[in-house]
Parts: structure tokens; sequence; C-alpha cells
């Protein structure tokens, strides 16, 4: 299963879950913030995303620093018949081919959060506007 398939997968089930407890919370008639209300803490979520950043800005540059050293390595022992040369190089591949599915994960974390909270905003903006006119034209009635 690809990164994406999981992802959605998770995205999915995440969604089904809060939409199953809000479902289940029990009316607040006070209008009081109840346990099943969702909130959106957008400096919670914007620093995860920054970390993600970060984080995908680090193993770009400091997950490839032994490259060459290994590289070197694994030639060396190549050229001088041990097996473990090429044990090595393979390892090496591996090891680079880790670091870029995670490197992919962190742009996807990130990228995902900024999408959910530039959505969210404008979700609110259109739910604003339209409790605005629904008011508007209750009065005008």
């Amino acid at each position: 299963m690809s990164f994406d398939e999981e992802w959605s997968a998770a995205r999915a089930t995440a969604t089904a879950h809060v939409t199953m407890r809000l479902n289940q919370a029990p009316a607040d008639p006070g209008g009081g913030g109840g346990g099943g209300d969702l909130e959106l803490n957008q400096d919670h979520i914007g620093a995860i995303g920054s970390e993600a950043y970060k984080l995908h800005t680090r193993l770009q540059t400091d997950g490839k620093h032994a490259a060459t050293a290994t590289a070197e390595a694994a030639g060396a022992l190549t050229k001088e018949a041990f097996a473990s040369g090429a044990a090595l190089l393979k390892a090496n591949s591996v090891w680079e081919s880790q670091v870029k599915t995670l490197v992919a994960a962190c742009a996807n974390i990130s990228n995902g959060l900024n999408y959910s909270l530039s959505s969210h905003a404008k979700d609110e903006q259109q739910l604003q506007a339209d409790f605005s006119a629904s008011a508007i034209d209750r009065y005008l009635k």
C-alpha cells in the first residue's frame, strides 16, 4: 500500500470517527461547549505543519551526508574482493530509498495540514456569510 493510499485511509477513518462522535454527542441546551464540539486549533495545526516542513528540509540534506563515504567504502571493499562491499552498497541504496520516502511523507503532511487550514478558513467564511445572509433575510420578512 502506498503512502497516499494509507494517508487517504487514515483520513477516512478519522473523519468517520469524528462524525460518529458528533452524532453521538448529547444535545447541549445551554449552548455551552460540550464534549462533542469539533475544534480546530489553527496554532497547533500550523506548528505541526511547520515542524513537518523543517523535518522535510533537514532530511533532504542530513539523510544524504554519508552517501559519498559509504560509496567509497563499498568501492574499496569490492576492490579488495570483500563481499561486504556489495552488501554495503545495497544497504546504502535501501537507506536512500527510505529517506526519499520519509521526505515525501513529511511533504505530504505539511502540505495536507496547510490545505486543511486553508480549507477550514474558507469554510468558516462561507458559513459566516450564509448565517449573516439568513439572519438578514429573517429580519427583512
